[in-house]
């Protein structure tokens, strides 16, 4: 498995990962996830520009599989600026990590989330934050064990 940069080449193969990371957000609680149509071709516009802007990150993970390497997860992440309504200095946020069913508990997912630290931190970041929906056990258990820390617990009420 190798943890890279992602290419423009990379993009449809990320458009179909994000979107089905956005299928499992929305069937956790849709009523606080929103799922647009046509996920795919909106993932692809949106990755695009974040491969054009310099304080976003986005890597993948592959395996060779012949013959080539396939994509097998991904994280997405970015600089964010001091945010006084979340009372966030500037940070590196983790917004999207994804692995692929065939890849779990291969170690994939904390190569990706070892690798967005250490890119986010080259790139100036002092602290790193993610979330995790609520449902989301895998991921609080690995991001506990890489050393985060639960800072905020978000609640939803439809009105």
């Amino acid at each position: 498995m190798t943890v890279r940069l992602a290419t423009l080449d990379d993009i449809p193969a990320l458009a179909a990962l994000g979107a089905r990371l956005a299928r499992i957000h929305h069937a956790y609680d849709p009523a606080r996830f929103f799922l647009p149509l046509s996920l795919e071709e909106g993932y692809q516009r949106f990755y695009t520009g974040e491969l054009a802007n310099p304080k976003a990150l986005l890597l993948t993970a592959t395996e060779v599989q012949a013959p080539r390497h396939a994509i097998v997860g991904y994280v997405y992440g970015c600089l964010e600026p001091r945010n006084w309504n979340l009372l966030l200095d500037d940070c590196g946020k983790l917004h999207d990590l994804f692995v692929d069913d065939s890849a779990r508990h291969k170690g994939v997912g904390k190569a990706l989330v070892r690798a967005a630290v250490d890119h986010l931190r080259d790139m100036g970041a002092s602290q790193v934050v993610l979330y995790s929906a609520t449902q989301n056990s895998a991921m609080q258990r690995l991001a506990t064990e890489l050393g985060f820390r639960t800072t905020m617990v978000e609640m939803s009420l439809s009105v």
